[in-house]
């Protein structure tokens, strides 16, 4: 199998080129993914476009290995759930791979890393064992210039203080949370920050009752003193992020792109603004499976942003941003 790092790419052209060579790779070397073509009868001659590529449902980490050829993970990322839910793995192969395109991802959209103080507030992800998204910050955090980037768990007065004194001092701040642990901060303190992006990473966690986003960002902004509420949006199963600045409108990286799926017909693909199942190429995902059909519903709103707007009914509670509008 060859290896791709799809990090470089310049090109609808080339994103193409890549997810097809994928594709290949996939039916002939990821069993999971190879049998369930199978049933669906799609022969790998047959697909010559992105359309024709069939998407592996998202379920299928709960109660299978998604490998591409065997290999003994480096690490095995768990989602997030209640407890009885069963819960996804995700066995990767390369955290290197997993830090390249976080790190190539972050920077895209915002700049060097090193130029942030990072403050991570994650309480429900730190208290458990195999969390994708602390990972990627303990990642942020370290590779930071600044020694007040760290991790907060119930140190409420002390993040407070950090995060105005830094502010007030002209750094730029990234702080990063879980929807219900932002909101705590804001009920105990009011900021005015002018140099900080404040990240929800979504989910109440069973922690608080479930808010739209479009409320939980009008209370996030008016208690930290923002403008606009950044979001990021990823799950265990990706290797990848998808990044909003404000008004809940998401952009990919290069390397990963969202595809509306029609509800009734997971091949037909709908037009802009129009409502369906959101499909994801993760190119860097390519030591699991780059084409997941996940159960969150969306819209594209031009070629290069998204939304998200909820989930199917009776789909699990998990992962990041799971806000139902």
């Amino acid at each position: 199998m060859t290896s791709v790092f799809p990090f470089s790419i310049q090109s609808e052209k080339d994103f193409q080129t890549i997810a097809l060579k994928l594709f290949k790779e996939q039916i002939q070397y990821n069993s999971v993914y190879k049998e369930f073509c199978s049933y669906l009868n799609i022969r790998e001659q047959e697909v010559q476009t992105l359309n024709e590529i069939p998407f592996l449902p998202i379920e299928f980490f709960k109660t299978h290995q998604v490998k591409t050829k065997e290999f003994t993970p480096e690490m095995t990322f768990l989602s997030s759930g209640t407890t009885g839910q069963q819960q996804s793995r995700h066995y990767v192969k390369d955290l290197r791979v997993y830090e390249d395109s976080f790190i190539h991802t972050f920077e895209e959209a915002y700049g060097s890393i090193e130029d942030y103080v990072i403050l991570g507030l994650l309480p429900s992800y730190l208290e458990r064992e195999g969390s994708s998204l602390v990972y990627m910050v303990d990642h942020f955090i370290k590779k930071s210039k600044f020694k007040e980037s760290g991790f907060y768990l119930d140190e409420i007065e002390q993040l407070s203080e950090t995060l105005q004194k830094i502010d007030d001092a002209g750094h730029k701040v990234l702080l990063i949370g879980v929807s219900f642990a932002l909101l705590d901060l804001v009920e105990n303190k009011k900021f005015q920050l002018k140099h900080s992006i404040v990240m929800e990473t979504g989910g109440m966690k069973g922690r608080r009752k479930e808010m739209i986003r479009k409320e939980l960002h009008a209370v996030l902004s008016k208690g930290f003193g923002v403008k606009n509420i950044h979001s990021e949006y990823g799950m265990t199963e990706l290797l990848s992020q998808a990044y909003s600045q404000g008004q809940s409108k998401f952009q990919c990286p290069h390397h990963m792109k969202i595809m509306i799926r029609d509800t009734e017909d997971p091949f037909h693909y709908l037009s802009f603004g129009s409502t369906g199942g959101i499909n994801v190429i993760d190119l860097a995902n390519f030591n699991s499976c780059p084409f997941i059909a996940t159960q969150d519903l969306g819209k594209q709103i031009n070629d290069t942003e998204f939304e998200i707007l909820g989930r199917f009914d009776q789909s699990d509670i998990r992962g990041c941003n799971l806000l139902v509008l």
